[in-house]
């Protein structure tokens, strides 16, 4: 009984945090699109926004548009056949995603973890129509049912999360690795079984680069659009930090925010290679598969780009901040430092949103 009314109470924070932030995200929509005497539709719909509601509409009449994956647009395009606004229902399908993500992240990261997943500052992208709430929530249950060893409803899930995204393909490798490492449990099939299932998410995204291919009669359109419209073509490590460490110290006069948010993915690539290193220290090889493959893609480009947003993809950091806090738990010093940790984290998520919401982010 005991237990019980614990995990009551931890759901219900979670809802609750959950609730404020979010709230204070749509607050600050609608307080920007009435002072600032334009459509809630256009505050919202910024950046990656614009490409996935062309899509919806045209298709891939766009080359550079390949770099993004059907399977949003799609959702976007059956949400604008009922009439209304899909950046506005779009949004609202994001926040549901999100809290599903919440109750997922629950169950791999404990409450701590999922706190401050809510609170982290780039959390305004599970808010809008961007892919991040619909593929953590889809990718974090595909791990947790794969941690159950349903791994039938694990395919499923990760099936969907291929369809929205590149990252689809790192999350199969790193549940090839779970598969590889996981201790046979009642009622498993063997590693046999585990692989078996795991093509059906590839044969997503094996689809979709067929689907390119006969538009295209190319088999790396998808690469080409990444390259042509976001300069990511292939660049050594090295090349790709001194790029990015070029530009830390040179502030654009138009927009002098910007060279923040650059210095801020430079640090979540630090953390990005931490998580990955603590995993590995832990023998959770999976977990580090699963950001350091990240990582190790982000440091492949012109420079380093959205890995601010992909922090919040990768929940064994936040699975790592749960243990740290429930280590420390009891400790007066510990408890003052995460409440000042988390006010300057909801600090930082409400001026990154007041950024997006402006059009002055960019990454």
């Amino acid at each position: 009984m005991v237990r019980r009314r614990r995990l009551e109470g931890e759901r219900l924070m979670i809802v609750q945090v959950w609730l404020a932030t979010r709230l204070v995200m749509a607050i600050m929509a609608v307080t920007l699109a009435v002072t600032g005497h334009k459509s809630l539709e256009s505050v919202v719909a910024q950046w990656d926004v614009a490409h996935f509601l062309n899509i919806a509409r045209e298709g891939y009449a766009q080359p550079q548009e390949m770099a993004f994956f059907p399977g949003w647009p799609l959702v976007l395009r059956g949400l604008s056949s009922v009439g209304l606004s899909p950046v506005l229902l779009g949004s609202v399908v994001a926040l549901a995603c999100s809290l599903a993500a919440a109750f997922a992240l629950y169950r791999l990261a404990g409450l701590w973890g999922t706190v401050a997943w809510l609170l982290a500052p780039t959390a305004v992208f599970t808010a809008v129509p961007y892919t991040e709430s619909p593929f953590c929530a889809t990718a974090f249950w595909a791990w947790e049912r794969a941690s159950q060893r349903r791994w039938g409803q694990a395919a499923l899930l990760a099936a969907l999360a291929c369809s929205l995204r590149v990252s689809g393909l790192f999350l199969i490798g790193a549940l090839v690795i779970l598969a590889l490492t996981q201790k046979r449990g009642r009622g498993d099939g063997g590693i046999g079984d585990r692989l078996a299932w795991l093509v059906l998410p590839a044969a997503v995204l094996a689809a979709y680069v067929t689907y390119l291919y006969g538009l295209t009669g190319s088999w790396t359109a998808w690469f080409s659009a990444q390259e042509a419209g976001w300069q990511r073509g292939f660049h050594w490590p090295w090349e790709a930090l001194k790029n990015h460490w070029d530009v830390l110290w040179v502030p654009t006069p138009e927009h002098p925010e910007w060279v923040w948010v650059f210095r801020a993915e430079m640090i979540s690539w630090i953390v990005g290679l931490a998580a990955t290193l603590i995993a590995l220290v832990r023998r959770r090889l999976a977990e580090a598969s699963w950001v350091g493959v990240q990582v190790l893609a982000f440091s492949l480009s012109y420079w380093l780009m959205s890995v601010t947003r992909a922090v919040l993809l990768w929940f064994p950091l936040w699975r790592q901040i749960d243990d740290l806090a429930e280590a420390k738990r009891g400790s007066r010093g510990w408890i003052a430092l995460a409440w000042i940790a988390g006010v300057l984290s909801y600090a930082a998520q409400v001026t990154w949103s007041w950024l997006y919401f402006t059009g002055r982010w960019s990454s």
